[in-house]
């Protein structure tokens, strides 16, 4: 997790540093309405991203801590991620976004 020290001090530069790449929205989007995934779901629901990048990206989120991991205790092993806390605080951001990028779409 980042310090004060090291976020942008403009309170918009700082969210868009947590949560702005398009992976990351969508890794968001999914754990916001469709409820905690699996690595696998995350592949099915966003075809276009890499193993590699989903892991780098997971990883930040759970780093920043707006995502847990949870991992169970079975062969083999499963790992399901969800939104902390935090990240639960996001929804309304995404929700605006939802709102505004559909009226934008019928706009055109």
């Amino acid at each position: 997790m980042l310090t004060k020290e090291e976020l942008p001090e403009c309170p918009v530069a700082t969210t868009v540093q947590l949560i702005g790449n398009k992976w990351k929205l969508l890794i968001l989007r999914n754990l916001i309405y469709y409820a905690p995934q699996r690595f696998t779901e995350f592949m099915k629901t966003i075809p276009a991203i890499s193993k590699k990048v989903l892991t780098d990206n997971l990883r930040a989120l759970e780093s920043d801590g707006l995502i847990e991991r949870e991992v169970f205790a079975e062969v083999p092993p499963r790992v399901v991620y969800s939104l902390s806390e935090l990240g639960k605080t996001l929804k309304p951001i995404l929700d605006a976004m939802f709102d505004w990028g559909t009226e934008y779409k019928s706009s055109l």
